[in-house]
This record gives C-alpha cells, structure tokens and sequence, in this order.
C-alpha cells in the first residue's frame, strides 16, 4: 500500500499502471466505511500477490486529485491501468463483492494477458536482419496505423539503430494523441537525448569533462543534465537516473521538471515487457537496454531495479 500525493501521482499512478494494475483508493481520516474498507483492500493486495498494487489518496488533504477523478463521496474506488481509469466502485463493499470486482479485470495468477492480433517483433536482432525488420514493420503500420503497439516497437527500433529522422516521423501520430501516451512521451525524451548528442559539443565529451565540471559546482544543472543525456545514449540507464535524481534532490522545479520527466522516461524505457507465451529469447533491445531472456530472474532483477528507482523518485518528491 502506498500514499499518494500531487508529487508521487504520475509516478505511483500513472506509470506503475503500465505494468500492473493500481487500485486506487480515496479515503478521508474522519470517514467510517473508509476504516472498514481499508484493511480488506490491503489484505487482498497482499493475497493477489502483485497482481495489483493499492494506493491511498487522503481526499482531504489532496482535492487536486479529488476533483480530476470527480470523487463526489468517499470511499471511492478507481482501477487503473495503461494510465487510465477502467472501472471503479463506491462505498464500503464486502470482502466477497471487491473479489468480485477485481477479478473481473485481474487475470488469474496462473495466467497471462491474452494479446490478440499483436505484431510479433523480434526483440533481438542481428545487424543484418535490422533493415528487413525495419521494411516489415513499417509496411505492417502503414496497413494498420492505428496498431499503437506496433508503432511502439517500430519507433524504439528506429531510435535503437540511429534512425532518427525516420523514428520522429513515425512517432508524430503518437504524439499527437491527447494526453500522449506515457511509453511514447518516454521514446520522445530517449529520441531528445540522441539528438543532443549528435548535435551539442557536450554530446563529444568524456565523462570525466562532466564530473569536473560539476565537482566546481554541485548545482550545474545544465551540465549535470547533458551528462544524463550522454548516459542514456551509451546506454548507462542507472548512471543516468542517478544523475537526475541529484538535480532533483537540489531542485524539483528545475527547468519545467526536465530530470523528473527524463527519470520516468527511463523507468518507462526499463520497464520488463509483458510475459508472452512461447519461447522466450535472450539478450537485449536496439536500446541495449536489458531484457528477461531465458533467464526468468534477469526479468525479475529488472523489474526490481525499476521499482527501487521509482521509490527513489517519490522519496525525492515527496
């Protein structure tokens, strides 16, 4: 169970609905059925075992929050995923009715999320094999523009392999959605990175010009920002968020909150795909980033790294 505020929403909420389920609960300290409920949603949270995750919103002390649900009486419940809202419930339902509720949505733990009519894309591909990829999966969208998906793992190909005019093309339809969504946003600030680099003279400095640089001034933010970007391209995603949490710490405002929306583009680029049946492959993405494999605890390893960070960005906003 966590507590959410107007600092931690996108990270707690929005972002961790991509991966899992969030039920999202809003309570009051003064509320009776909100003292009944509360401790059956963290009993079932417990017992579904990461099949989804429970957060509090105190409507009270939060009525930004309050206001953008339309949270009219308390408690009220909102179920999230993919960053939206898809179901929800008021009052203080018994045990046996928020069973009900949750698993009409929550696929049993023995089982995966059906994906029908998915693209497969491979997720490692020899150089060789890249520009047919590329040919594939651009006629694949081009005959079904609205597939999302695909256009995802098309981008993040293009991007992966210094495509990069090719990859902001692609995306521009994705972008053009209202609100955007938050995987696209994340390949658009990845995209900004490369970018960078190739264009700004810092994009050609050694990392050691950086740490002196910041060493004379801990608040250089603008440096301390480049260096993050240089990292993401090499492929340093944890170096990276490192260094954004350290201008973070020191200035969450910084720069229309520049670090904040890097930071969650990187957990959004870290985050482990969805389990699919069949053989599972091993290695890494076009971003180098690393993936599961054959290796079940790799996935875990890298579902874990993204939580710890996660944490570590709502310890800082907090």
């Amino acid at each position: 169970m966590i507590n959410v505020t107007t600092e931690n929403f996108e990270v707690e909420v929005i972002h961790a609905s991509l991966s899992t389920f969030v039920l999202v609960d809003f309570w009051a300290p003064w509320c009776g059925p909100c003292k009944v409920i509360g401790p059956i949603l963290e009993k079932l949270e417990a017992e579904y075992a990461g099949r989804f995750t429970l957060v509090k919103i105190d409507s009270d002390e939060q009525q930004e929050l309050s206001q953008a649900f339309g949270i009219r009486s308390i408690p009220t419940c909102v179920l999230m995923k993919d960053g939206k809202p898809v179901d929800g419930f008021m009052g203080a339902l018994p045990e046996g009715k928020l069973r009900e509720f949750l698993n009409k949505h929550i696929p049993a733990g023995d089982q995966l999320p059906a994906d029908a009519g998915a693209e497969e894309v491979p997720e490692i591909l020899d150089a060789a094999d890249v520009p047919a990829a590329l040919a594939r999966m651009n006629e694949a969208l081009a005959a079904n523009p609205a597939n999302d998906d695909l256009r995802y793992d098309y981008v993040k190909l293009l991007i992966g392999t210094g495509h990069l005019t090719e990859a902001a093309a692609a995306m521009a339809p994705a972008l053009a959605q209202i609100p955007v969504p938050l995987r696209f946003e994340a390949l658009q600030q990845w995209l900004n990175a490369m970018e960078f680099v190739g264009t700004d003279p810092r994009g050609r400095w050694s990392l050691a010009q950086f740490d002196e640089k910041i060493a004379a001034n801990k608040r250089d933010f603008e440096t301390r920002f480049a260096k993050s970007r240089l990292l993401m391209v090499q492929g340093e995603w944890v170096a990276a968020m490192d260094e954004l949490l350290e201008i973070i710490m020191r200035d969450k405002k910084w720069d229309k909150e520049a670090p904040r929306k890097t930071f969650v583009a990187i957990l959004e680029l870290l985050t482990p795909p969805k389990p699919k049946a069949g053989p599972e492959v091993s290695g890494k993405t076009a971003g180098r980033i690393e993936l599961a494999g054959h290796a079940t605890v790799q996935m875990d390893e890298q579902a874990a790294l993204v939580s710890a960070y996660r944490r570590k960005l709502s310890m800082m906003l907090n």
